[in-house]
This record gives structure tokens, sequence and C-alpha cells, in this order.
């Protein structure tokens, strides 16, 4: 017989040694007493100065402090605590998740520069980079006020009560609640709060992203100084409405209390109160700013204007999808009580809906045009992540996936009647991924909402679960067709007419020279690739 290596040897012998080494099994726990809790003694330090490595020390109830050391723990202690942990958890859970939707500004900037061309790439990652700053600044000294102000708090994170005055008005006898009172500067009204930091936070990211969208819309010929202008005023005002309306309290989510529409118009992660004010207000911008040079033919016909990188494309459409983990399942504010753990079935219904969104878009150019789209297909899977983000937190996996099928291909529809029959330049097509597939988030609630999701009971305060047309309740449709009536007659509006005012203060386009130029030296003083000369060709209008 052959000696064993030593190192066999030697492992042998250490597994002999834990084998002999190795404790009893425990006898089962007997249940912990109110008395039990009373004799618990405060942890000694010295414990753990000399180690604890097998962890039997650590994360015990001797951790919980006492609020009498001689008395020892009391079963008012170990609540507390419990309630502490609760909270904790979700707070962390809500900041992370906030995290995650802030790095998709990420996603956004480089998925805008590389569908524009080289010589505009400075000036889109400036509108991407600095729509953080101007519309964070807008919502902190007034727009989380008119938002989240009269909300009434948040369960999941500890209740946040100061946010508890909403201006309302009375109509047809019922209350109907426009804007919060509560908030500015997140001091005034007592909001100087934990709770209300973290509410801050989550809600600052998703305004952002609202903002991005336009960026991308008007990309290539939009004045600098009136982006940052348009964008205040968005992040002051517009955003903030309609997203008090309906999730601070305001009159659409009170459909329900009010005239028994379903439990009122419900918009789980944004797919109306961001994307499609988004992708509206980018439509009401680009009408007003026109088309960019060269994009039409005199008798109309759209040319083609590529991008300049497809790699920067797909990658970018990759981190968004990424950050999407945070927007859709972070929208339940806490990962724990209150059905929060239905984190993963919001998770994977993004993920089928995200795909499912990619691959139809994939599959109908490839039909139509007898190749995969790449550019499409991102936008693909960006259309299906924005439809399931509404119903993300309502529906099963099966109408998830339909959801971004249909999504997928509306996409490509949609960016063609934009181009072809609107006449709207949209060098990124974000109208048709973030307003068109938004307004099909919005209907796709009251169409597959299945009645399963029960978050404590109610949703907007009427009991009972979400339940759309094909699961029995065609209220809730007409509730979210009057959010898609409300996106398009008011926000749109609104966003048009601020951006008509804009246009005669401040101007919004660009010279024609500085356009053909490309808009990174005239605008911002620097080339985005400074090692290529970048010079314009000759434009043919036929």
């Amino acid at each position: 017989m052959k000696r064993l290596p030593l190192i066999m040897v030697a492992a042998l012998w250490a597994a002999s040694l834990g084998m002999a080494q190795a404790p009893a099994p425990a006898a089962a726990a007997a249940p912990i007493t109110t008395n039990d809790l009373k004799n618990i003694e405060a942890p000694k330090p010295e414990v753990r100065l000399k180690g604890d490595p097998d962890g039997s020390l650590t994360g015990t109830v001797s951790d919980v402090p006492p609020s009498d050391a001689k008395k020892g723990l009391s079963i008012g202690d170990v609540v507390n605590q419990v309630g502490q942990n609760k909270i904790a958890i979700n707070f962390v859970w809500t900041l992370i998740t906030g995290f995650l939707v802030m790095f998709m500004q990420a996603g956004f900037a480089i998925v805008e520069t590389g569908l524009c061309r080289a010589k505009n790439a400075n000036h889109t990652m400036m509108m991407n980079f600095m729509v953080y700053g101007a519309g964070m600044l807008a919502y902190w000294l007034i727009g989380f006020a008119i938002q989240m102000g009269g909300v009434g708090g948040v369960a999941n994170l500890g209740g946040a009560a100061p946010l508890n005055t909403e201006w309302t008005f009375n109509f047809f006898g019922k209350p109907f609640g426009i804007f919060g009172q509560h908030g500015l500067f997140l001091t005034q009204g007592g909001t100087y709060d934990v709770g209300v930091m973290v509410l801050f936070l989550f809600q600052m990211v998703f305004m952002d992203t609202a903002l991005t969208i336009v960026t991308g819309s008007a990309a290539e010929r939009w004045k600098y100084s009136a982006f940052l202008v348009s964008s205040f005023i968005m992040g002051a005002f517009t955003y903030p409405l309609f997203a008090n309306w309906a999730w601070g309290g305001g009159w659409l989510a009170n459909l329900g209390t009010n005239f028994r529409l379903g439990k009122g118009y419900c918009d789980f992660a944004g797919s109306g109160v961001v994307h499609a004010v988004g992708g509206l207000t980018a439509l009401a911008v680009c009408m007003i700013l026109g088309p960019r040079i060269g994009k039409y033919t005199r008798k109309g016909k759209p040319n083609a204007i590529i991008g300049h990188d497809i790699v920067l494309v797909l990658t970018g459409c990759f981190i968004l999808a990424f950050g999407w983990f945070g927007f859709n399942p972070g929208s339940t504010l806490g990962a724990s009580g209150n059905g929060s753990l239905r984190i993963g079935s919001i998770a994977v219904n993004t993920m089928l809906a995200g795909m499912a969104g990619g691959f139809s878009a994939m599959f109908y150019m490839w039909m139509r045009y007898g190749k995969p789209d790449a550019s499409m297909s991102g936008n693909g899977l960006l259309a299906g992540l924005v439809a399931i983000t509404a119903p993300s937190g309502f529906v099963n996996t099966v109408g998830a996936t339909i959801i971004g099928l249909i999504a997928g291909v509306l996409v490509c529809l949609s960016v063609e009647f934009v181009d072809r029959v609107m006449r709207v330049d949209d060098p990124v097509g974000a109208i048709s991924v973030h307003g068109t597939n938004g307004l099909w988030g919005v209907i796709s609630v009251g169409l597959f909402a299945d009645g399963k999701s029960n978050y404590g009971g109610s949703w907007n305060g009427v009991t009972g679960s979400v339940t759309g047309l094909f699961y029995g309740d065609a209220s809730q449709l007409v509730a979210q067709l009057i959010g898609v009536v409300t996106l398009i007659g008011l926000v749109f509006t609104f966003s048009f007419v601020v951006n008509l005012v804009v246009d005669a203060v401040v101007g919004q386009r660009v010279s024609a020279k500085a356009e053909l130029e490309g808009l990174d030296l005239p605008e911002m003083g620097q080339l985005g690739y400074p090692e290529f000369e970048l010079k314009p060709r000759a434009v043919t209008v036929s």
C-alpha cells in the first residue's frame, strides 16, 4: 500500500481532532418567558475581549441594552429593539435600492451619448451629469414638499409623521388633494426627521430619472442654459405635482375612496409618475425645438442619423436593467412587514418583462427589416422595464411577460410613428420608450393585476388587493385610464406651455452654426474626444 501524501495525512488528523471535540447536540431550547427576560443581565465587556470564534456570544438577546441596568432586561426592552430592527431593515433596504436608482443615471448618460454623434458627446454627457444637480436643488427647495408634504406618513419607515398637510378643495362633495405643504428645505414643518430623509433620497432619484429622459430626446440641438432652466422647473413643479396626485395622497390616488374606482389610480413604481411624465415632457420640448438639421428632406422623409457607439448604448442598457432592481422592488419602501417580502416577486417580474421586451423588439425588427437591430433591441429591453414598472407589484409572471412582449413591439411601432407621422425628431427614442410605454404600463395595471398582492390588506386606503379587468374588476381600468388622460391632457399641456415660456425668455435651440459644428466646443468649450479632429460634413437636402 502506497504512503498517503503528507497533506492528506495532515487533513485527516485535523478532521479527527474536530470530530473528537465536536459538542453533543444541544437539547431543544425552552421558550423564553417574561421572567427570563427580566432576569437577563447586561452583557459584560470582558466576554467580548476573550473572543467569540463560534459566534455564540454575538447577536443574542444580551446585546439589547436594558433601560435599567440594575433590574436587567425587560420585555419592553426586547420589544423596543425588535421595532427598531424592523425599521432599520426597511431603512437600509430603501437606501440601498435608492443608491441603485441613482446609478441608473450612468446608464442613461452612456445610452444617450452612444446614440448621438461624437461631436456632441461632451454636451450630452454634461446634460446627464448636471440634471442630477439642477433637479435635486429644485426638489430640495420645493419639489419634495409639493409631492410628499401631505402624504400623512409611511408606516414602513417609522411613520414620517411630519408630512401631514395636503392642500385640497371639494369637488362633488369629495376632497381633492392637489399639493403638499410640508418639507421645504427638509426642515419646514418639523421634517428634519430620519424617516423623512430616507423618503426624500428615494423619491429624489426617481425625480431625477424623469428629468434625464428629456435630455436624450432633445440632444444635439438643446441650448445648455435652456436645459438647466427647464430641468429646474420640472424638478420643482411638473414632476412633483403629478407625483403628489398619484403617490402623495392626491386626488388620483383617492379615486377609490371617493368614487369606488378600484383602489384608486395605482402606479407601483412609476410607469406614469416617472416615465410617462418624462416622455411627455420630452415630446413637448422636441416639438418646440424642431428636428435636427438634415433629419428630414424637403418632402418630409426622415433620414437616419446614426449614433457613434453602439457598445456604449448596450452597456448602458445593462446598467439600467441592473438599476431597475432598485427601482421596482425598492418601491415597497421596506423588506419587512406589510407584504414587503413580495420584493422577490417584483424582482422576477421586472427581469421577465425586460427580457421579453428586448426579445420581441429584436424579433420584430428582424422580421421587418431582415436584420436584428441592436439599438432597437436595447430600446425594447428598456420599454419592457418601463411598462412593468407600474404593474410590477400587482401582477404574476405570466402577466409580466405578456406586458413586456407587447412593450417591445409597441416601442418599435411608436418610434416609426413619432419619426414618420408626427415628424418629431427623437435621437434616442425616449418618447416611445418612456412616454408610450409608460402609458401602456399604467393601462396594464387595470388589465393584469391579479388581486394577490396584499400589502397590509389595502391599497390607497381601500381594503383588498389591486385587481384588474382580466381578474374581475373593470373599475380599476377606469381609474388607470383617468390617469392616462391626466398625463396627456394636463402634464403634457403644462410642460408645453412652460417650455414655450423658456423658449421666449432664454431661447431653447442653439444656432445652426453651432449645431453643424457640434455642441461640444460652442456650448461646453471642450471636445468629448479631443484626439480626433471633428469637421462638419456637407448635408444634402433633396
